[in-house]
């Protein structure tokens, strides 16, 4: 079977989720679940999954909902879904967690989320600690300040007068369109996510990348946020789980890697003993995606080893 492949998992909501696996040719070291971002797909991952099958890793990969191939009864493209959007997002990980332990018993789980997916990935952590063991969290902050309180005033007027299944064109202003800012004179409205222009191309180019998501999935995801801002549920992580952080210098939506970089702090003023940090020089958003992604990746895979190897 190939990372293109798709396997179809049946939710108890009806949603089908696309899943994506990779296999090494003997039994993996670990599977690594792979939460992908915003407005993207987990097909995107692709290289990523075959550097780490060729490191005698596994790799499980599933699009959210609203995204991708992944299908539900109330989730169009750019949006969760209707009632208890966050939550059934969760439960989507959870299952296809199940999914791969119950295909390779007894090999380590690391969950893995770049941005969006990262905040996923986290309360996945904090949510069900037992049914991993690591996390990888890329490209991603959780800060629950005043900029997010506003952030989250704003999409509420503007469900109450809009709806909360269409886009929201201010959230976009204030993310995207702010963040590609930095990168001006632009090329495109999506410098900000690499250096390496035919990334940004294909990322352009695809229809199921860079679409506007709704009103209902930004407060979803800053609800996401604020579960993984609150210090009492991180100090219940073991103090021992294996935690891999990694931000780019030059990421506007990690705030240069301050924002992750205030995760290591968190975790570690909690106990925890086996937090690593990595902030990438002159690096964008996409790590997995920049002019240095092999030594990324590269890194990531020692990482691995030394715990998992």
């Amino acid at each position: 079977m190939t990372f293109a492949q798709v396997t179809s998992l049946t939710t108890a909501d009806g949603a089908q989720l696309a899943v994506r696996q990779l296999q090494p040719s003997g039994t993996p070291k670990a599977i690594i679940h792979i939460n992908h971002g915003m407005a993207e797909h987990s097909l995107r991952y692709a290289r990523f999954a075959d550097a780490l099958a060729g490191a005698d890793y596994g790799v499980v990969a599933h699009d959210h909902r609203g995204h991708g191939e992944t299908t539900a009864p109330d989730a169009h493209l750019g949006h969760f879904g209707g009632k208890d959007g966050w939550d059934r997002v969760m439960g989507d990980v959870m299952a296809v967690n199940r999914f791969a332990r119950e295909a390779n018993p007894d090999v380590p789980i690391i969950v893995f989320g770049h941005s969006m997916g990262a905040i996923i990935a986290f309360n996945h952590t904090l949510r069900e600690p037992d049914s991993i063991a690591g996390a990888a969290l890329w490209n991603a902050g959780v800060e629950n300040g005043p900029i997010n309180l506003v952030f989250n005033a704003i999409l509420k007027t503007q469900r109450f007068f809009r709806g909360s299944d269409v886009p929201s064109p201010i959230a976009k202003k204030l993310t995207f369109e702010t963040w590609n800012k930095e990168f001006a004179p632009n090329r495109t409205d999506f410098d900000w996510l690499s250096r390496d222009e035919r990334e940004v191309d294909l990322y352009v180019h695809d229809p199921l990348c860079g679409f506007d998501v709704s009103i209902a999935l930004w407060l979803s995801v800053l609800e996401g946020v604020a579960f993984a801002a609150d210090d009492k549920k991180l100090a219940h992580l073991p103090k021992d789980l294996a935690v891999h952080l990694l931000a780019g210098e030059k990421d506007p939506c990690s705030e240069h890697g301050k924002a992750v970089a205030h995760i290591e702090q968190r975790m570690k003023s909690t106990g925890m003993q086996d937090v690593t940090f990595n902030l990438l020089a002159d690096t964008r958003h996409e790590s997995l995606n920049e002019i240095n992604r092999d030594q990324t990746t590269a890194d990531f895979i020692a990482w691995l080893d030394t715990r998992f190897g």
